[in-house]
C-alpha cells in the first residue's frame, strides 16, 4: 500500500512537474517571439495563457500588444480590458500600464473595457 501511495505521487509530481514546464516554455518562447519582432508568435503563445489559463503576465503582455499595435490593430479597449485583468490577477506592472492607456480613451471607451474586462472574467476568459 504505501509502495502504491508513493507511485502515485511520484507520476503525480512528474505529470505536474511536465505541465509546469510546459506553460513557462510557453510564456518564454512568446517572450522570445515578441524580442525577434514576431508579433504573431508571440500572440499565438500568449493568447492561450492569457484567455485559458488566466496567466497575468500573459494578460500584461497582451495589453501592452493591444496598446501598440503590435500583431494586431492598435485598441485602446481591448488593451485597456487586458491590463486591468492582469492586473486584478496580480501583475505589478499592470496598474501603470492599464492607467496609461486609460489617459488616452474617453470615459465612454474606459466605462466599455470595464465591463467587457468584468465579462471576460465572469466568463473565465472565454470569449475576450
Amino acid at each position: 500500500m504505501k509502495q502504491t501511495l508513493a507511485m502515485i505521487s511520484i507520476i503525480a509530481a512528474l505529470i505536474f512537474g511536465s505541465i509546469g514546464a510546459l506553460l513557462a516554455a510557453d510564456f518564454d518562447a512568446g517572450l522570445a517571439a515578441l524580442q525577434k519582432g514576431d508579433y504573431a508568435a508571440a500572440l499565438r503563445e500568449w493568447t492561450p495563457l492569457a484567455a485559458k489559463q488566466g496567466d497575468a503576465e500573459a494578460q500584461f503582455n497582451l495589453g501592452h500588444m493591444y496598446r501598440k499595435g503590435q500583431g494586431v490593430s492598435q485598441d485602446y479597449i481591448t488593451a485597456h480590458v487586458w491590463t486591468n485583468i492582469a492586473a486584478v490577477n496580480g501583475s505589478e506592472m499592470a496598474p501603470e500600464l492599464r492607467n496609461a492607456i486609460a489617459k488616452e480613451m474617453t470615459p465612454a471607451q474606459i466605462h466599455a473595457a470595464q465591463k467587457r474586462a468584468k465579462d471576460c472574467v465572469a466568463k473565465n476568459y472565454k470569449d475576450c
